[in-house]
């Protein structure tokens, strides 16, 4: 055995071949890190001398008020109130939140978590492009730096996951829609850019062979974050062409039912519950504007609150040292009636 004797954590990392932050994760909670990583670190302390000094460790982990806060696009009225949410919480506790905003673009989030790594965050709430991420990028991410990901998951990234139960949200629309009229159609992007919406189509498959009906799914072009346009474009189309199997229409979210009634406001077809409308119209969110269609839009709200403040919490709880398992928490929401549908 060499039990070669090394002076501090950078030169013991550096014999691992593995980056300091994750080392240091691992010294304060080794089940913290992933299996393989964890061996190497264990492989390198049987053959070197090397014991961390604890006391210098949450010294160091203190230096940095600073809290990262990343998400897809922030034009988007959705993210500009929750990263609003997220970014008073962290003021009220004391740390100095940073906003960025990827636009939708991969390699943009890449370059924003490169740039958060030179500002050695004490941790980063991470809303992710999903799909559209550079997965190995965001994974080394999550390894330097306490992350926690929210609203859209990479799959065993970070501390943890908080977001919604999106087939719950499907779920409960779905049912609502049976019962006060015909079953609906669900419209969605071929190539949504939110992951989200490939587990609301589940949901919505789901519910409706639950209920002993035929699932009906339109799949538009387009990918991107111009939903409204989408939504209007593609459903002037669709509606043309005699696309949707009923007079009911449930999109995978609210920007897209927002299109999707301009579109049936320039054929002049009217949206709402009154005997005389001729289409309804439901969507998923409670996006800020749901309220202010004409009609107002029935959707489903998620908990802005719950997700915000639990994203937060377990943001600030890993940087005092309570690191736990990967976490996954999910909200479920909550029908809101409007005249839409």
């Amino acid at each position: 055995m060499t039990r070669t004797k090394v002076k501090n954590m950078e030169e013991f990392a550096a014999l691992c071949g593995i980056s300091r932050p994750t080392v240091s994760k691992y010294f304060h909670d080794p089940e913290s890190v992933r299996v393989h990583t964890r061996n190497r670190i264990e492989a390198a302390l049987a053959e070197y001398d090397y014991r961390p000094n604890i006391f210098a460790m949450n010294q160091n982990r203190k230096l940095t008020k600073n809290v990262g806060i990343v998400v897809p696009y922030l034009a988007d009225p959705f993210f500009a109130e929750i990263a609003r949410n997220v970014e008073q919480r962290c003021i009220d506790a004391g740390y100095r939140p940073t906003l960025f905003s990827s636009h939708g673009d991969r390699d943009l989030e890449v370059d924003i978590l490169d740039n958060l790594r030179s500002l050695k965050p004490a941790g980063v709430l991470l809303a992710a492009l999903g799909r559209g991420s550079d997965r190995a990028a965001v994974d080394r991410f999550c390894e330097d730096v306490p992350t926690v990901l929210f609203d859209s998951n990479v799959e065993g990234a970070g501390l943890a996951f908080v977001g919604s139960d999106n087939p719950q949200f499907s779920f409960l629309m779905v049912d609502y829609l049976c019962r006060t009229g015909a079953p609906p159609t669900f419209f969605e992007m071929k190539n949504p850019s939110n992951p989200n919406a490939n587990k609301r189509r589940q949901g919505y498959i789901a519910a409706m062979e639950q209920l002993g009906h035929e699932p009906a799914i339109v799949q538009v072009k387009g990918d991107g974050w111009e939903f409204e346009q989408i939504g209007r474009r593609e459903g002037i189309a669709a509606l043309n062409s005699g696309q949707f199997a009923t007079n009911t229409v449930l999109c995978s979210n609210d920007r897209l039912a927002i299109g999707l009634i301009s579109a049936c406001y320039e054929l002049g077809l009217k949206v709402g519950r009154e005997d005389d409308a001729q289409i309804r119209i439901a969507g998923q969110d409670d996006h800020p504007f749901a309220r202010f269609t004409c009609p107002p839009l029935t959707t489903v709200a998620q908990d802005y609150d719950s997700i915000s403040r639990t994203a937060v919490e377990v943001l600030f709880r890993s940087i005092e040292g309570d690191v736990r398992d990967h976490e996954r928490l999910l909200f479920e929401g909550k029908l809101v009636m409007r005249d839409s549908a």
